[in-house]
């Protein structure tokens, strides 16, 4: 199985933004990507993680991953498959649809302590935004 990491960031709220993927467990080795995502609330840029981890996972042709978050806003959303607020709901319907491209997909929430690789990726693609 191969487990990514997730993380989103923001410098203010909203503010700039970024996704922070690290992906461990892959037959072609360990992975890291520091993605900018613009100006958007911290929420945002954790759902649009997941959004770019699940692609890169579907690209790459991974097909069992489990995939671990801090946000508990998102873990929730996708386990219920529902979100309350009108903004995130094209952004879990993304989700949704990304992934059922996988055989298996597992979300766990995970403490920030437990998630540090992606949190500083996330930080980093933050310095990247124009």
């Amino acid at each position: 199985m191969i487990d990514v990491y997730v993380d989103g960031a923001s410098s203010g709220n909203p503010g700039p933004s970024g996704a922070g993927i690290f992906i461990k467990g892959a037959p072609d080795g360990a992975h890291s990507f520091s993605i900018p995502l613009g100006n958007m609330s911290n929420h945002e840029a954790e759902y649009l993680a997941l959004i770019h981890a699940l692609k890169i996972c579907i690209k790459k042709g991974y097909k069992i991953v489990s995939f671990r978050t801090d946000s508990q806003l998102v873990e929730q959303a996708v386990e219920k498959e529902y979100v309350k607020k009108n903004l995130y709901q094209p952004l879990l319907q993304e989700i949704l649809i990304l992934k059922d491209e996988l055989d298996l997909f597992f979300i766990k929430w995970i403490p920030s302590g437990q998630n540090k690789n992606a949190d500083k990726l996330a930080r980093e693609a933050i310095q990247k935004n124009n």
